[in-house]
């Protein structure tokens, strides 16, 4: 089986968010089934030299966006066992940062163009490109219409995943008609019309052979006009295409036995754990105590991560004695309230703003317990990596969260961490309180931490359930 996963960033080579572990480990697992998996990405200036320079040209072409005509180079290399592809266009992705330009339409559009006429100057033929997110929304569209008759391509399957909803890459009618060389046609009924203008997501959505996205649970949510984000009526529609399969983690890389971040390596010693409480205690500046119940939050500060419930509830948290280390960055608002408990509670509080790899292994090793109360979560991997590190979760029962995250009974002694329902600040409350007086219990604590260990966080089981899914695609297929 011939696999290629078109994504906009992945690990080692380049990560914004959670797509990149998955577009990175996820081929490494599948490779151990027997798959023959390949990435493609773009070549990002921010690629670290170490990695790009091990990369060669093996193709130079012309993509034509509408009236444009594109230089377009093909690089690869081996790394960590998995062939990468590097789409090269120094114009669009020769810039300081992967999002957030005003003509990430073109760049995009260009990037799902460029994979798609990479097919014909490959060695390596796919079976099935397995896309991820609106950045590649429109390759399942392109090989369904544009190269429908193209023989290299008519053969391929796609299977599209939806990382999050709320990302659709949205933007103007004529802008994309403009881009891709079409007429009105791109936006009727079957097209990617989407409110008066065009989804790049909504390509994937309905062309692509199979959906998935990261967890049953939200699989099964957006299909509602709650978290559907206005596309529920057609994830209705394809629901017998529709799979969620929960992510996994690189257990490898997230192993605190092994993991060089780490001060004090431990598997599932409570007492070594708690020597890397006192040496972050130390580093962040927080009064050093391994009775002190340390709380971790390692999150984008934005409303998706339930920081108003937070901000709804911090200081009676925080006067119930316990310690709160925070890494991210967001919203200003969030910056300031948590910048404001730092310098109100020196020695409680600590907050780094940014993103900090080896900070938030740290975090996730020292802290007793591990905050995400999101509004919604497709899957999440903090809380898969705090229960890799023996952190204990503490969550909204949304999403993967809800699929991962197992509210601990005191009366069977089953559970791996603490769940609320509502998106409510006093039940988060009253969830961060229950968590506290099982803190105390110690033979509870172990007990619930012990839960969590058994878990198996590893792409393993996951890897499995997308190879079943491919296996059944290219049977369907070959029936037909």
């Amino acid at each position: 089986m011939k696999l290629l996963f078109a994504t906009s960033e992945a690990v080692p080579l380049i990560k914004t968010g959670g797509l990149a572990d998955v577009a990175g480990s996820l081929p490494k697992a599948l490779k151990e089934l027997g798959a023959e998996v390949r990435v493609i990405l773009p070549k990002y200036e921010a690629i670290p030299e170490a990695f790009a320079k091990q990369f060669e040209t093996v193709a130079v072409f012309t993509v034509r966006l509408g009236w444009r005509e594109q230089y377009c180079g093909l690089l690869k290399a081996e790394i960590d066992g998995v062939v990468f592809y590097l789409i090269d266009n120094e114009y669009y992705f020769r810039r300081g940062g992967l999002y957030g330009y005003g003509d990430d339409a073109e760049r995009f559009v260009f990037f799902c163009f460029a994979v798609t006429e990479a097919l014909f100057h490959l060695e390596f033929l796919p079976d099935i490109i397995h896309c991820h997110d609106w950045q590649t929304g429109l390759i399942p569209f392109l090989l369904k219409t544009r190269y429908a008759h193209e023989p290299v391509c008519r053969d391929i399957a796609t299977v599209y995943t939806i990382h999050n909803l709320r990302y659709q890459g949205v933007f103007g009618k004529e802008l994309l008609m403009d881009l891709i060389g079409s007429g009105e046609e791109l936006f009727g009924s079957e097209g990617i019309e989407f409110y008066g203008a065009g989804s790049c997501m909504k390509g994937g959505l309905s062309y692509a052979d199979k959906l998935t996205t990261v967890s049953p649970t939200y699989a099964q949510e957006i299909q509602t006009e709650a978290y559907g984000e206005k596309l529920d009526g057609l994830l209705r529609s394809r629901s017998e295409d529709l799979t969620g399969i929960v992510n996994g983690i690189d257990t490898d890389s997230f192993d605190p036995m092994h993991d060089p971040a780490v001060k004090v390596p431990y598997r599932g010693s409570l007492p070594r754990k708690r020597k890397n409480k006192l040496a972050l205690q130390r580093e962040l500046g927080l009064a050093e105590s391994d009775a002190t119940p340390l709380i971790g939050i390692v999150s984008r500060l934005v409303d998706q991560k339930g920081l108003d419930l937070i901000q709804a509830v911090l200081e009676p948290m925080l006067k119930e004695g316990v310690q709160l280390a925070v890494l991210g960055a967001g919203d200003w608002h969030y910056e300031q309230m948590f910048r404001r408990a730092a310098a109100e509670r020196p020695g409680q509080v600590a907050v780094w703003f940014g993103f900090n790899d080896g900070l938030a292994r740290r975090i996730y090793a020292a802290s007793d317990m591990y905050l995400m109360p999101s509004q919604f979560e497709p899957c999440g991997l903090s809380q898969l990596i705090a229960l890799r590190y023996r952190s204990v979760p503490i969550v909204r029962e949304t999403g993967g969260l809800k699929d991962t995250v197992k509210a601990f009974n005191e009366f069977t002694g089953e559970g791996n961490g603490f769940s609320f329902t509502n998106y409510n600040a006093q039940d988060l409350l009253f969830t961060i309180r229950r968590a506290l007086t099982f803190y105390n219990d110690e033979q509870a604590w172990q007990k619930i931490v012990a839960n969590g260990a058994k878990d198996d966080c590893s792409w393993k089981q996951s890897a499995k359930s997308y190879m079943e899914l491919y296996g059944e695609l290219l049977l369907n297929r070959k029936e037909t």
